[in-house]
């Protein structure tokens, strides 16, 4: 397989695999490692990481067992903003994940305001440890606070987005100032797999709920980091360039929308 490459180009030019493995809440050890080696002996290019996710260790572990190139695995991980320098956190992960180099590095999220942690972020770009910086569970206030004093723009914001938190109004905002939106979450959980709606589609396509889903996203142009540990359904999220789906169908999946096409980021923040 080797679809699941396709990609989009970041505004400062990196080309991002619109599908990855996300390892939110994959336990440090074997079990991460079997995830990401399942993965990119499946054909995924992209991982998603984080320093709060305690599993950068295992993630390099994976990536040099697995023989694929360090040049053609995009690698994200993610500043935990209760710390207080992206730098040296972001030397810390890099020594845990062994390589010398990740490909986007995000502030997780807007902890003690969207700009405190930015200066940082450039320092880190600035010295090599990242190829790109960006942002996660940022509202489209939140953003156009980093750009205002930004010297290097947020290439990325990861948020949580599927159909039922289809947050159109940020998408655009994401659009209109260069930011890629990338979805975490895009299977809700696998809380909304059983829609009748999503069912029905799948049914009709001959597809899973997860890969319809799935599809939804991509087929927009946006990253999904849809997480696993389970071998069959890593290998089933990755199938989701051999289809399309309809004009009707993009329709009754924008439908399920429960945030009212909101900017914002989350609901309810936690920090």
């Amino acid at each position: 397989m080797t679809d699941q490459t396709t990609t989009i180009a970041t505004g400062d030019g990196l080309a991002m695999p619109l599908l990855g493995l996300g390892v939110w809440q994959a336990a440090e050890g074997a079990q991460t490692r079997r995830a990401v080696g399942w993965a990119l002996e499946a054909g995924y290019r992209h991982i998603d990481t984080a320093q709060a996710y305690g599993n950068e260790r295992s993630v390099g572990e994976a990536l040099r067992e697995s023989g694929v190139p360090r040049q053609d695995v995009f690698l994200t991980t993610k500043f935990r903003p209760g710390r207080r320098d992206p730098e040296r956190e972001l030397q810390a992960s890099l020594q845990r994940l062994g390589v010398d180099q990740v490909d986007l590095y995000l502030v997780h999220w807007p902890q003690g305001g969207p700009t405190r942690a930015w200066a940082g972020m450039e320092r880190a770009a600035r010295h090599g440890l990242t190829k790109a910086i960006g942002v996660s569970n940022f509202a489209a206030d939140d953003l156009d606070a980093v750009l205002a004093g930004a010297a290097i723009a947020p290439a990325v914001n990861q948020v949580q987005f599927s159909p039922f938190q289809f947050r159109r109004a940020l998408l655009d905002a994401c659009r209109r100032r260069g930011v890629v939106l990338e979805a975490y979450s895009p299977l809700t959980r696998g809380r909304n797999l059983a829609h009748p709606t999503v069912a029905r589609i799948a049914s009709r396509l001959r597809r899973t709920p997860a890969q319809v889903l799935l599809r939804w996203a991509v087929q927009r142009g946006i990253p999904v980091i849809p997480k696993s540990v389970r071998r069959e359904r890593i290998a089933e999220n990755a199938q989701v360039f051999g289809f399309e789906l309809g004009v009707d169908d993009l329709d009754a999946l924008d439908g399920l929308d429960r945030t009212g096409g909101t900017d914002r980021a989350l609901e309810h923040p936690w920090w």
